[in-house]
Parts: structure tokens; C-alpha cells; sequence
């Protein structure tokens, strides 16, 4: 009889009395699996069953409240890929970590606090790193399902990852810090740039993510960008507007700090506004985001007053972009609160809408007395941030990014040849590709025409002058030289298309020297020394090496015949030789109608 008044964990309810308040049903229909971004989901089975100590703010228990939150609103069927990944091997944790710390995470255990107090200390597992039960196998744990996630991304099987379990990002290369000891962001970062020339981390825990920064402090292949509070004291005590990056990842290290109460207004205009600016700046090929939930109202280390809809907000704006994505977790230490997040997280990602009602689960007591996903946690604290200082903060990161020429660590590729631009070119005479040549576009400018070095001088003291013949003699003789090519200094610019001169009609009308014998006819023409530029056919500046030549050749005849039968000062002078050459008494380039005048064409 007594027995029978017992009561056994048998007798009680499964599920917590809700005192009339309802509950979500879950999802039944599953996801189309050809619809919708590709989400994969990783748990690894036991991860929540660690616990960091009695009095530590670090729970791994929220990774079993969210998990059974994401299951019980039927959120796993809208889930294309739901994964136990494998734990990480100790040659996949070395890749950025030291072998050394490797092989202490590996060895240490609560009992061996006296043999290896030594390393203890220098690896900085005191205080916020303790050593617990079964240390290292959370470690690989959460760390192999960030690779798993970074390797499906690169295999382009799925288009976002999501492990809860991860983020954690204050690890060193060679010790731990802020509760984290393995950097798994890191890690997955380093699988991504395997196949991604750049990858951009953002970082919303309230907390900087040092580890990373630094990790990545180098490289101009991962922009890190972290909002956080900075006050100097506040841990990690990191994180500085002017903290830009070394090397050549200058500038590729953005850090917003804020303060304490930051509002999800101001909150969310800071942050699209930052992160829209460097994707349009940075280009990255695939995006790691850290949810860190400490930045929610009323958590246990945090001071934000965000709500669970604005962290949310911000996932949702990073998922638009369309890049391949990994979602991990990070700091929270109010535990049902962070589990109403990640899980709310979940659904954005997956693009299913949940109602404000909890689902029934096992861990109903840990979300009395409301039982909904989004509670009142906002307005606890007083905002100091003024919107002055969030618009120099804004202006400061804007001018950072101007520093980025271009996305940096693209391969550069030879461009394909136009064949097209080729065939036209083909296509073009001689004149026109000469024209192309030109030192600037045709008829843009005018210049006034040079005087050569070898033509005459033209004054009183000149000596020519008491010869005139012989000048003209001497001009003819050295325009003669056999096989020597015309090379004067003239230039001439002109439009449209100059007139044909009528020289040679007009020469044959005349006694030359050769009908009085004067001349033997084996005397080669004479060919001029100038060069002319003029547009033959009005479609840009060529260089007419020929035509001044021919030129002169059709006057030298009348030349000579004038110098026989007039006095020295009726022998043309050089002036008349330059009228010869100007670009009007060039021949023309393609057949026209002879005209019967000899003066040039009116230049414009």
C-alpha cells in the first residue's frame, strides 16, 4: 500500500503543463528537394551532453534544447541534407593549429591537473578554459562539423551549412582563450579557400572574434568583419575602429565597436550598412557567418537590447546575398533564450515561416512561463550609442574600403580576341590603317605646319640669293638623288578630299629642256622632299610620304624651262616649291574627275 503512493518519473507527464497557452504543430510536408537553396544540417550526436563545469556560463546543453526546438517545429523536413558528422582527425585540427597543443588537448584530463600543471598554464586552460571530462572529443567534435559543412560547400553540393555547434572564435593557434579551444572558424575558413579565392567572415557576437582576425591578419583573401562592444575592458579587450590588418591584409580587417544597450534599429542600419559596402567591395565567393546570441537582451554576459527578430534580420540579409554560406554558432549564455534564436535562425535559412507558439518537446520547463520563440527581452538596458557616433563609425568604414583596388587574389586571364574587330581590320586599305597609327585622332586638332631643317633660308643675307638658278639648280639636284626616298619635314592637315591638280596637262603644253636638247632623257625626275599629312579620304590624319614627291615631279619640267628663258629673279622660289607640296596638290587615293584648277581647297 505504501508503495502505491509512491510516484515514479513514469507517473508524471511527458510534457510540461502549459496552463492552457497552445503550441506549434510541426511541419509535415517535406521540402521539394529541387527547390529552394540547398540547406544541410549538422548535429553531432552527444555534442550537448558536455558540461563545462557547475558554475561556468558556458552550457553546450543549448545545442540539445535547439536541436529538439528545430525538430519539434518539423523544421527537419525542410531540411535537404540532415548530417552526424564524423569528428575531426588530429591532422585536420593541426592544419592551423600547433601539433604541441594538439597532442596536450589530446592527453589532459580532469585527474592530471598536478603532472601537467606546467602546460596547463602555459596553454592557458585556467579559469574560462578549464579541463573537463572528455575535453577533447567536443573539440573534434564540433570542429569536423564545421569542415563537414566547408567541404559540402566547396563540393557545390549544397548551398548552405549550418552547425550550431561551431563558432567558436576566440582560439589561438597555440592556446585557448574565452572558452573556445579549438578555432574551428578557422579551420573551415582554410577548407573554403581550397576552392574560394575569397571568403568573407562576419562576426555578431557580442564579443570581438579576435582568434579569427588574427588568423587572417595577413591575408587579403578573408575580410573579417566583427561587431561588438568595446569599452578597452571588455573581453577580449580587442577589436579598435583603427585595427585595419598587416601585410597584405591591410584593410581587410573591419571591426565596428559599439557600446552597451545598442538598439535593433540602430543595430540593423549599422550592420546593412557595412556589409552591404563590403560585398560590393570585397566580392567575396562564399561567406562564414558567427551567430554568437550573447548579443541578445537580457544575456548573461552580453548587453545588447537585441531582440531574437533582429539577430534573425541580419542572417536573413547575409542568406540574400546568394553567396554559398556556413552558418555556425558562438557565444549565448542564457541558455532557452539562445535556443529560441538559433532555432528561429534555422527557419530563415530554410525560408519556412514558424508561428510565435513553442512546439512540445522534452525541454518545455525551460521556456516556461511564455512558451513562445520570440519573447520580451528588449529594453533593459539604456542605448549609448548616439547616432553621431554610429555615422563616424559608418564614414570610418566606408573610407577603408576605398582602399580595396578591386576584389583582391584574382587570377588574371588573357580576354578572349574579338574576330570580328580583326575581319573589319582586314577589311581597311593601307591609308586607313595608317591613319590609325596617327600620334592622335583626325581633325581633332589643328597644328601650325613646321618648317624642315633643309629648306632654304629665306632673307637678305642669304647667299643663295645671288644665283638664282643655281639655287633652284642645286634644290632640283638634291630632290633628284636616285632611289632615295622623300623624308621632308612638311606637314600639312587638311578635310574632306583634296582636288586633283591638273600638273601634268599643263607641263606637256611647255618646252621643256629635253625638246632643245638641253636635257638628256635618261635624267631621272626629280622627287621632292616632303611629307605631307592630309586626308585623302576624309576619315581621319594619314601621312602621304609620296604625293609631295609626285608633286614636285609634275613642276620640276616648268621649273626648268623658266630658268632658261627668265632672269635669276623670276626663278620660283622656295615659297613656290612649299605651294607644290601643301596637301591640295596631293593625287588622289581613289579615282575622281580630274579638275582644271590648281588652287588648293579652302581649308576649314
Amino acid at each position: 500500500m505504501a508503495r502505491s503512493l509512491l510516484h515514479t518519473f513514469s507517473d508524471s507527464k511527458y510534457f510540461e503543463d502549459r496552463r492552457g497557452k497552445g503550441y506549434a504543430h510541426p511541419i509535415t510536408e517535406r521540402i521539394n528537394p529541387h527547390s529552394r537553396p540547398i540547406v544541410s544540417y549538422y548535429f553531432p550526436k552527444g555534442v550537448g551532453e558536455h558540461h563545462y563545469g557547475e558554475r561556468h556560463p558556458m552550457k553546450p546543453h543549448r545545442l540539445s534544447l535547439t536541436n529538439a526546438l528545430v525538430i519539434g517545429y518539423g523544421l527537419d523536413k525542410q531540411i535537404h541534407q540532415f548530417y552526424d558528422p564524423r569528428p575531426a582527425t588530429k591532422d585536420e585540427l593541426e592544419a592551423y593549429h600547433d601539433s604541441d597543443y594538439i597532442d596536450f588537448l589530446s592527453r589532459v584530463a580532469p585527474g592530471s591537473h598536478n603532472e601537467m600543471k606546467h602546460l596547463i598554464d602555459s596553454f592557458n586552460c585556467v579559469e574560462d578554459c578549464p579541463i573537463f571530462a572528455d575535453m577533447y572529443n567536443f573539440c573534434r567534435m564540433y570542429a569536423g562539423a564545421s569542415l563537414a559543412g566547408a567541404r559540402k560547400l566547396c563540393s557545390g553540393s549544397t548551398d548552405i551549412a549550418i552547425n550550431w555547434s561551431g563558432g567558436l572564435h576566440h582560439a589561438k593557434r597555440g592556446e585557448a582563450s574565452g572558452f573556445c579551444y579549438v578555432n574551428d572558424i578557422v579551420l573551415a575558413i582554410l577548407e573554403l579557400l581550397r576552392f574560394h579565392p575569397r571568403v568573407l567572415y562576419i562576426d555578431i557576437d557580442i564579443h570581438h572574434g579576435d582568434g579569427v582576425e588574427l588568423a587572417f591578419w595577413n591575408s587579403n583573401r578573408v575580410m573579417t568583419v566583427s561587431f561588438h562592444k568595446y569599452t578597452g575592458d571588455f573581453f577580449p579587450g580587442t577589436g579598435r575602429l583603427d585595427d585595419n590588418g598587416g601585410g597584405l591584409g591591410k584593410h581587410f580587417a573591419l571591426n565596428v565597436p559599439l557600446l552597451d544597450g545598442i538598439d535593433n534599429e540602430s543595430y540593423l542600419a549599422i550592420f546593412k550598412s557595412v556589409i552591404g559596402d563590403t560585398v560590393n567591395a570585397f566580392r567575396p565567393s562564399s561567406i562564414v557567418l558567427q551567430c554568437g546570441a550573447d548579443s541578445l537582451g537580457c544575456d548573461r554576459l552580453g548587453a545588447f537590447n537585441l531582440s531574437i527578430a533582429a539577430h534573425g534580420e541580419c542572417v536573413n540579409f547575409v542568406r540574400k546575398f546568394g553567396a554559398p554560406l556556413l552558418v555556425l554558432g558562438g557565444g549565448g549564455y542564457t541558455v532557452h533564450n539562445v535556443s529560441r534564436c538559433w532555432t528561429y535562425e534555422t527557419s530563415v535559412l530554410v525560408g519556412a515561416e514558424v508561428p510565435n507558439e513553442l512546439p512540445q518537446t522534452m525541454y518545455d520547463a525551460w521556456f516556461a512561463d511564455d512558451y513562445t520563440l520570440h519573447p520580451a527581452i528588449v529594453g533593459k538596458v539604456e542605448n549609448q550609442n548616439s547616432p553621431q557616433s554610429l555615422q563616424r563609425i559608418t564614414t570610418s568604414i566606408r573610407s577603408k574600403l576605398r582602399y580595396l583596388q578591386g576584389a583582391p587574389s584574382v587570377q588574371m586571364q588573357e580576354i578572349p580576341p574579338d574576330l570580328a574587330g580583326w575581319l573589319a581590320d582586314e577589311e581597311r586599305n593601307p591609308e586607313e590603317r595608317a591613319e590609325d597609327r596617327g600620334a592622335s585622332a583626325a581633325g581633332e586638332f589643328r597644328g601650325e605646319p613646321s618648317k624642315a631643317r633643309n629648306e632654304f633660308f629665306e632673307s637678305e643675307t642669304d647667299i643663295d640669293k645671288e644665283d638664282g638658278g643655281q639655287a633652284g639648280d642645286a634644290a632640283a639636284a638634291r630632290g633628284a638623288t636616285p632611289g632615295r626616298r622623300a623624308r621632308g619635314r612638311g606637314r600639312g592637315r587638311g578635310r574632306g578630299r583634296p582636288r586633283t591638280v591638273a600638273a601634268a596637262p599643263a607641263a606637256a603644253s611647255l618646252p621643256t629642256p629635253e625638246a632643245d636638247g638641253d636635257t638628256p632623257s635618261s635624267t631621272p625626275a626629280p622627287r621632292g622632299r616632303g611629307r605631307g599629312r592630309g586626308r585623302g579620304r576624309g576619315r581621319g590624319r594619314g601621312r602621304g610620304r609620296g604625293a609631295a614627291a609626285a608633286a614636285a615631279a609634275a613642276a620640276a619640267p616648268l621649273a626648268a624651262a623658266s630658268a632658261s628663258t627668265a632672269p635669276a629673279s623670276a626663278v620660283p622660289s622656295e615659297v613656290d616649291v612649299s605651294v607644290a607640296e601643301s596637301p591640295a596638290t596631293m593625287p588622289p587615293t581613289e579615282p575622281q574627275t580630274p579638275a582644271l584648277s590648281t588652287s588648293p581647297e579652302p581649308v576649314d
